[in-house]
C-alpha cells in the first residue's frame, strides 16, 4: 500500500484508508471482517464518527490487537462541538472505540459554536495526549481562512470532503488551498454513495477501458485518479472482505498521463460552486 505524508504534519499514512459510514446496523461481522481485511493488506487509515451510531464499537472490535498499526481518525458533531462539549465527546469516542488516544479529530462540519472554543478543546485534548492531531471536515475556502486565522499555520491536519468522479468541485478551490497551507485532502464517498457511474454510461465505459488495460476494476481506477495529487486520501466504506481487497488494490494502481486524460474528459470538472457535502 502506498504511504504518503499527511499533510505537513509528518506522519506516513496510506493512500487509500477505510470509512465506516453506514457500516453499522446491518451486518456487524461482515463489517469487522472486512475492516480487518482492510487492515491485513495496508489500510491502516480507519476513518470514523461519533455520528455513525454503532460504527465506533465495530471498529474497536476490528483493530483489537492492531492498535499500534491503525490511522484512527472520529469526528466530534457541531451540536457536540463547544469547549467542554468536545472533550466529553472525545472522551466517549474513546471509550466506544476502546482506545487512549485518537491520531486524528475532526469537527464533522461547521455550526453553531465558534470555532474558537472547538479548537481550544482540540489543543487541550492534545496536550492531554488523548488525540494526536486534529482538522475539520466539509470545509469551504471561506470557513478554512476563517479556521486559519484562528488556529495558524501548521495546527489542521486535514479536511475531510466529498470527492468522487462525478462531483469534483474541491479541485477549483479547497485542494489548492489545501496544498499551500500543507493540509491533507481526505476524500470521503468516493464511489459517489450508490451513484457510481454504470458500465454503460459513457464515463463507465472509459473507466471500463481503462480498467481492462491495466487488470484492475473500474472502482480501483477511480480511487486512483482521486488519489493522482500528492494531498489527496481517499476512504472508501467495504461491506465485504472482498469488497475490501478490491478498494485496496488501488493503492499499487498508478495511472499513465493518457489515462488521467481520458478521465479528465469523460467526467469534466464543471464551474466552481460552493462546498458540495452529503
Amino acid at each position: 500500500m502506498q504511504k504518503r505524508p499527511f499533510g505537513n504534519h509528518g506522519v506516513q499514512v496510506p493512500v487509500i484508508g477505510q470509512g465506516t459510514w453506514n457500516l453499522d446496523g446491518r451486518n456487524d461481522a461482515g463489517a469487522i471482517e472486512a475492516l480487518r481485511r482492510g487492515l491485513d493488506l495496508g489500510m491502516a487509515h480507519v476513518d470514523t464518527a461519533e455520528m455513525y451510531g454503532e460504527a465506533e464499537p465495530l471498529v474497536a472490535k476490528a483493530i483489537e490487537g492492531h492498535r499500534d498499526e491503525v490511522y484512527l481518525v472520529s469526528k466530534v458533531l457541531p451540536s457536540n462541538a463547544s469547549r467542554a462539549g468536545t472533550i466529553k465527546a472525545c472522551e466517549r469516542s474513546l471509550a466506544r472505540l476502546k482506545t487512549d488516544r485518537l491520531d486524528c479529530y475532526l469537527l464533522h462540519w461547521r455550526g453553531g459554536t465558534p470555532l474558537e472554543e472547538t479548537f481550544a478543546a482540540f489543543e487541550e485534548l492534545k496536550r492531554a495526549g488523548k488525540i494526536l492531531s486534529w482538522g475539520v471536515s466539509n470545509f469551504d475556502v471561506d470557513d478554512l481562512d476563517e479556521a486559519l486565522e484562528i488556529a495558524d499555520e501548521g495546527k489542521i491536519a486535514c479536511n475531510q470532503v466529498l470527492y468522487h468522479l462525478q462531483e469534483r468541485a474541491i479541485e477549483h478551490a479547497v485542494i489548492p488551498w489545501c496544498e499551500k497551507h500543507g493540509v491533507a485532502v481526505v476524500a470521503y464517498s468516493p464511489f459517489g454513495s450508490g451513484s457510481f457511474p454504470a458500465p454503460s454510461s459513457s464515463g463507465g465505459r472509459v473507466i471500463g477501458e481503462i480498467a481492462q488495460a491495466h487488470g484492475a476494476t473500474p472502482r480501483q481506477v477511480a480511487l486512483a485518479f482521486l488519489t493522482r495529487r500528492p494531498s489527496v486520501f481517499a476512504i472508501p466504506k467495504a461491506s465485504s472482505a472482498g469488497h475490501a481487497a478490491d478498494n485496496a488494490a488501488a493503492g499499487h494502481l498508478v495511472l499513465s498521463a493518457a489515462d488521467m486524460d481520458r478521465i479528465d474528459k469523460a467526467f469534466p470538472l464543471g464551474r466552481p460552486k460552493s462546498l458540495p457535502m452529503i
